[in-house]
């Protein structure tokens, strides 16, 4: 049930967020409704529910990057920083979505995500797990794959899934390449600089009485 729930509000979440909801209105799109009886069950993949979410936070990373970020830049209005709190900025994109991936934490669904990278300017942004080190590499390699799989945590499953994060400003590129504890300093845009981590409970496996 936790998990048919939380992927029709991923669903009515991508619609909203992405202006899915608003160009089907516009483009006069005929609707009718359908009534499902109580207790009438709606299932989706783990794998489509983490394709779900990931399309959500990565149209949100895209827009703000390019029509926020970086539209306030080129103007020279504002700019996007690392300390953006002490200098009256932007935080820049990578800070968003950290901050957006601990606020959906705390509310209560299980669901979390966040940017790892296999050169983190800061450790907490490393893998923590062998699952997550496994991840970063073959989506490093691979950007258009996806790396899922089931973990436990305590006596809870859950779904993890790891997909590649790309270079998709010139203020990420210049954040890496010059900040004094990477790593890594030669990124270009279009790079592959990390991934988005999503994990979200499943279900409890029911057990069989004898």
């Amino acid at each position: 049930m936790g998990l048919r729930i939380l992927s029709i509000g991923i669903v009515l979440g991508a619609m909203v967020c992405t202006g899915g909801w608003e160009s089907a209105h516009a483009a006069g799109e005929e609707e009718s409704e359908v009534r499902m009886a109580p207790g009438t069950e709606v299932n989706f993949s783990p794998e489509v529910v983490a394709g779900y979410i990931h399309t959500v936070i990565a149209a949100d990373r895209a827009l703000y990057t390019t029509h926020v970020v970086d539209r306030m830049q080129e103007n020279r209005i504002v700019i996007a920083a690392e300390a953006w709190k002490q200098r009256k900025a932007l935080p820049l994109p990578a800070q968003m979505l950290l901050m957006s991936g601990r606020v959906a934490e705390m509310g209560g669904s299980g669901l979390r995500y966040r940017l790892a990278s296999l050169w983190p300017i800061y450790e907490e942004n490393g893998p923590s797990t062998a699952f997550e080190e496994a991840g970063l590499k073959v989506v490093a390699e691979n950007p258009d794959e996806v790396y899922s799989g089931i973990i436990k945590r305590g006596d809870q499953r859950f779904f993890k899934a790891i997909y590649a994060d790309r270079a998709v400003s010139k203020a990420c590129v210049d954040c890496h390449n010059g900040h004094l504890l990477s790593s890594k300093r030669d990124f270009k845009m279009g790079d592959v600089m990390g991934a988005i981590i999503i994990s979200f409970p499943l279900p409890t496996e029911k057990k069989e009485t004898p």
